[in-house]
């Protein structure tokens, strides 16, 4: 059945000190609770730093009045109080949070208190439950410190060696403002409006407009002579014509990540930074080799050592971003984009502030750079969450539009309230560069049916054991094939390698040791499926996100477990179709991913789900392990891609880089004519995937002699 999204019981709904604490917190009297505490000590700040004397405690104060406003501005809108209330309360915390903003103006030093990664002291820790206990306030046990802490953001800051030494070779990377534009004064009619909270409106209230006007293009053709899609070819024009800013909220499937490294080629914006989440940091390094290959490519793992600091494209994924902003800062890139943008939707996050950060420097060191946040997220969902994308395309800043978006706005000689004001704001945001294109928009752009694959490094513990486990392997099947080498008696003699005693050990390995799970091919083939199981399952999480429903399919149970705890803590609801249900709990699980709109995500078993059962209410499909055949391959999209289906099918391979994973996934799609032969006779099927078992130990064991030949 579908697993509902657990919630923690809420303590507030009994008796208790939090109840206690929120009765005195939202009683008649104005005089009880944190409210005049913060209000006191605000004060008392406001007039230190007046007199000029910003101590250390008021350092202190200031940062813990401004957490305590956060927290308690979060309680106040979650809490069951009367509306009228709310806003009072709403009202006194807006008053306070503003005299913190003047405050800091005065003293620009303490904007760094308000960061989401500033350090709390001993100092503020102790204030903080002063100020909590004298209201009332239930104050948390203080958690044991970790075993080993992380070290604070200054000490993670790395420069790579390679890094180091493009600087070296041009230390003056000296701004470039040939091609700045004319600085456009703010001031105008609406100067003195509120207009960010009505832009965001305007996409729920305004007009149709979703998508910008692209120009018509002169090719579909790339620079090296690869085909483009219309719609792809729309947007690299329009980056040729001089469009510097684009939202891309194609949904998944378009080729997002083609468009953006075209775009990126079209307007010269080199060197280009591209910040992705760790599961695709790879595809996009794979995808720069494909689409423009005359520009290398980076990725950043780690502290970065391995990098080449003069690549043309450096990518870096979001979770190793803090301990490289540093020099991503000063490296004089002309253009950035962001992946998944709805990453950084929270812009108290330190991935968002980072990203944001870097942008502010690019753009402050770069007249007109280009600067694209891709997302499949439809506009229209979460409006509040595209702030912090606006904010880094440089159309907003944290109070009001930038200076290009207010003179749009000015023009329509709207106001907000007035008829007509949502529309015209609206498109005046989307004519700065979004996009939205749907499959359905552009079918006949793309086929009926694509397999995409999306390689993820392994690279924790789990990854290096794999890769160690391939060299047993293949070191053991070297020393089986030097010593039949040694002792065959034809005494026939081979210059270089000998192909066909090569796949006699293959075989050999292969028939001693079928389907044991040790470290065979088929033992290592289980465990990278394991190992990508999170990934896989955070890829799905994403499409669900952007695209609605998803079916992922894995082939050991293990795999599916993961996935599914992975959903649970994102906050999916998931159906589950495996070998040991009974018929009834099968259709139930079918239905509620088939029926309500709630349920995101199936999990399927290859073996159980592969046929038989029709799921074409979605148009993703996710493989997180892959199947030794292309007919079982096929079997498991085709639940999706069947007749009814009125878009276009697209299923994502999760590839293990730099295993034998990616060998494997080359095998089969190499033999996809025979298996496609084989859909009917169980016997050639069979056959199919023992050739690609075998063909896989012949691939590892030839690369192995010829690295120790070479």
């Amino acid at each position: 059945m579908a697993r509902p999204t657990k919630r923690r019981p809420d303590p507030a709904r009994k008796g208790g000190p939090r109840r206690q604490q929120r009765d005195r917190s939202a009683g008649s009297t104005d005089n009880v609770g944190i409210l005049p505490q913060l209000a006191q000590a605000v004060r008392e700040v406001e007039r230190s730093v007046q007199r000029g004397t910003a101590t250390a405690s008021t350092r202190t104060a200031f940062q813990v009045v401004a957490l305590l406003v956060r927290e308690e501005r979060a309680r106040v809108k979650e809490d069951a109080m009367p509306e009228a209330r709310r806003t009072e309360q709403l009202k006194r915390l807006d008053g306070i949070a503003t005299i913190l903003a003047t405050t800091a103006a005065r003293d620009p030093s303490l904007f760094s208190l308000l960061a989401d990664d500033a350090v709390l002291s001993p100092a503020a820790k102790t204030l903080r439950r002063e100020m909590m206990t004298a209201a009332g306030m239930e104050v948390e046990e203080e958690p044991p410190p970790p075993e080993e802490e992380a070290p604070a953001a200054p000490d993670r800051q790395v420069v790579p060696q390679s890094v180091a030494a493009r600087q070296l070779a041009n230390p003056f990377l000296t701004p470039d403002f040939s091609a700045a534009r004319p600085r456009r004064s703010s001031a105008g009619r609406l100067a003195n409006w509120e207009l960010i909270e009505p832009l965001l409106r305007s996409f729920e209230r305004g007009g149709p407009a979703s998508s910008m006007d692209l120009p018509t293009p002169t090719t579909l053709r790339t620079r090296d002579g690869r085909e483009l899609m219309r719609h792809q070819a729309q947007l690299i024009a329009s980056a040729g014509d001089g469009h510097r800013t684009f939202l891309l909220a194609d949904e998944p499937g378009l080729g997002k990540t083609a468009q953006a490294l075209l775009a990126a080629q079209a307007a010269n914006a080199y060197p280009l930074l591209v910040v992705a989440p760790n599961v695709v940091k790879i595809n996009w390094a794979r995808e720069a080799e494909l689409w423009t290959p005359r520009h290398a490519a980076t990725v950043i793992h780690g502290d970065g050592t391995t990098i080449d600091g003069f690549a043309d494209i450096v990518v870096v994924n979001y979770e190793v971003l803090d301990r490289h902003v540093g020099w991503l800062g000063a490296h004089g890139f002309k253009g950035m984009v962001v992946d998944e943008a709805h990453f950084i939707k929270n812009r108290k996050s330190q991935r968002s502030q980072h990203a944001l950060e870097l942008s502010a420097r690019i753009r402050a060191r770069t007249p007109r750079p280009l600067l694209m946040a891709l997302t499949g997220t439809p506009l229209i969902n979460d409006i509040e969450d595209f702030r912090a994308i606006w904010q880094f395309l440089g159309w907003i800043d944290e109070r009001k539009p930038e200076a290009e978006l207010m003179e749009a706005l000015d023009e329509t000689g709207l106001a907000p309230g007035e008829p007509g004001f949502y529309p015209a704001a609206r498109k005046c945001v989307v004519d700065l560069g979004i996009v939205r294109r749907r499959k359905i928009d552009v079918a006949a752009d793309i086929p009926a049916r694509r397999i995409a694959d999306i390689p993820v490094e392994l690279d924790d513990e789990t990854g290096r054991s794999i890769r160690a486990a391939e060299r047993e392997l293949a070191r053991r099947m070297v020393a089986r094939y030097d010593s039949a080498l040694e002792h065959r008696r034809s005494g026939a003699v081979v210059d270089g390698i000998d192909h066909e005693l090569v796949r006699l050990v293959a075989r050999w390995e292969r028939e001693e040791d079928a389907g044991g799970e040790g470290g065979n091919v088929f033992g290592m083939m289980r465990r990278i499926g394991l190992a990508k199981a999170g990934l896989a399952a955070d890829y799905a999480a994403q499409l669900a996100h952007s695209v609605g429903k998803v079916v992922f399919f894995a082939k050991h149970l293990d795999v599916m477990d993961v996935a599914e705890e992975t959903f649970a803590k994102r906050g999916l609801r998931y159906s589950t179709i495996r070998g040991d249900q009974t018929s009834a709990a099968r259709q139930r699980d079918i239905d509620a991913f088939v029926n309500d709109p709630e349920v995101a995500v199936i999990v399927c078993s290859l073996t159980a789900a592969g046929v038989g059962v029709n799921l074409q209410v979605a148009s993703n499909v996710v493989l997180a392990e892959l199947s030794w055949t292309d007919a079982e391959q096929t079997q498991a999209i085709d639940r999706v891609h069947r007749i009814g289906q009125a878009e276009p099918v697209t299923a994502w391979r999760i590839i293990g880089a730099q295993t034998i994973d990616a060998k494997v996934a080359e095998l089969i799609d190499s033999k996809a004519a025979l298996a496609a032969a084989a859909l009917d006779g169980e016997i050639a099927d069979a056959q199919a995937s023992a050739d690609v078992q075998l063909e896989a130990l012949v691939a590892l064991l030839t690369d192995a002699l010829e690295e120790r030949e070479g």
